[in-house]
């Protein structure tokens, strides 16, 4: 289970690292060059290594991140601005010095904006999760609870993928037509998920879920110095960035645009 593994993010209130995530996130987003993207991904990686995140978690959460990042890079490469010298030309695509660039700012902005939401959240516990937003940060506990549990009958969906695969094979309805094959068995996904969540509305209804604008919370969450810490470690990952791109005359504010 991921959350028995012994790292910092653990050790953190999940409200914290979010709080974390979403700093970087805005002060990344409000520019678009390489500078402040490479500076906060290399201070992100040193963050990686004084949590002491596992390697092996990160990679394998960190490999679809790469995959994302280099899509995108290569939409703006082809379709990105064109300006300085073209060095390819056909139709609506075009590779300039300025896509080149763009792409590259693109790629490293990626990954510095969305890799604190990985390795962030590495051991994390959704239900540590839901305690902190309804109880530090006062979220409606209607909300939260029910979001919490529909999060947890999304690890079910891979496991009733397979036993679908499984009933149908058994049938013998799944030798031939993989397309069609594929979307029936979508469909019947779709069925299973929204009667297991009407079901799971009709008990948590019955046991009174809901019925006061109050309730009480089973495991109370703290915010301590570490969360304290983390979060203005966010905030200096930003500072440095924002003050090395401008200082290098590289900040290109996205409104300017």
């Amino acid at each position: 289970m991921l959350s028995t593994v012994d790292t910092a993010p653990s050790r953190v209130n999940p409200v914290a690292a979010l709080a974390a995530a979403l700093v970087i996130a805005v002060g990344l987003v409000l520019s678009v060059d390489w500078v402040s993207a490479l500076t906060a991904l290399g201070l992100e990686l040193a963050l990686v290594v004084a949590l002491r995140i596992p390697l092996r978690a990160l990679l394998s959460r960190g490999a679809v991140l790469v995959l994302a990042a280099g899509l995108t890079a290569v939409t703006i490469l082809l379709y990105g601005e064109r300006s300085g010298v073209v060095h390819w030309e056909f139709l609506l695509v075009t590779i300039s010095d300025g896509s080149i660039t763009l792409a590259i700012a693109t790629f490293l902005r990626v990954l510095a904006i969305a890799l604190p939401s990985v390795f962030l959240f590495i051991g994390t516990d959704p239900t540590e999760l839901a305690d902190g937003l309804g109880q530090l940060v006062r979220l409606p506990a209607r909300f939260v609870i029910g979001a919490l549990a529909g999060l947890r009958l999304v690890g079910l969906l891979g496991q009733d993928w397979r036993y679908l695969g499984y009933a149908r094979r058994a049938r013998g309805v799944a030798d031939h037509g993989r397309i069609r094959r594929g979307a029936g068995q979508a469909f019947a996904l779709l069925v299973a998920a929204i009667r297991r969540g009407s079901t799971l509305a009709t008990a948590m209804e019955a046991r009174g879920f809901g019925a006061y604008p109050t309730r009480t919370w089973a495991r109370p969450a703290s915010f301590g110095w570490r969360d304290t810490i983390l979060i203005c470690a966010a905030f200096v990952i930003v500072a440095v960035a924002i003050t090395a791109s401008v200082g290098t005359g590289h900040w290109n504010f996205i409104g300017s645009r």
